[in-house]
């Protein structure tokens, strides 16, 4: 299990070039979502696919992700009903650093997402934000893929 390091922000304004960059689509679901914050979702990115473990919130969480084959996500899916996400993920090259900016679909149209993942607490409290992020959502709980799968769009 390794310790995941990331900062999540709403996007208040499309970057310049979005279509540049490397995009793919992604489908998940969660099979298991507990009040302590863990979660055990399985996820299709592209052509590949994944089971994931959490714990914990905020800023710093520990995860376990191991890739699956497509039989086997199949299998799962339908485990997953009432408690999924779509979007697709740019990621973008910042400073040493990449952003994933995630664009939601379906139910979740129109809310679009920055996180960025750092080595460690201290890279990331040095982190100069893009002029085109908008507020830090890190440790809003409504803003986590569990929540929005389980609840939907947040209304502020």
């Amino acid at each position: 299990m390794t310790n995941e390091i990331e900062r999540k922000f709403l996007v208040k304004e499309m970057p310049e070039g979005l279509d540049s960059f490397p995009a793919s689509e992604i489908s998940q679901g969660y099979l298991a979502v507990t009040d302590d914050g863990t979660e055990i979702r399985i996820r299709r990115k592209g052509t590949k696919y994944y089971e994931t473990a959490k714990s914990g919130r905020g800023l710093s969480r520990k995860e376990a992700e191991v890739e699956i084959g497509e039989k086997a996500f199949r299998s799962l899916w339908p485990l997953t009903g009432g408690k999924r996400i779509g979007k697709t993920r740019y990621e973008i090259p910042y400073g040493g650093l990449v952003i994933e900016l995630d664009v939601y679909s379906g139910s979740l149209d129109g809310l679009v997402v920055a996180e960025v993942e750092f080595a460690s607490e201290e890279d990331s409290a040095r982190f100069t934000l893009p002029d085109w992020f908008g507020r830090e959502v890190t440790d809003d709980k409504r803003y986590a893929n569990k929540s929005l799968s389980l609840y939907g769009k947040p209304i502020d």
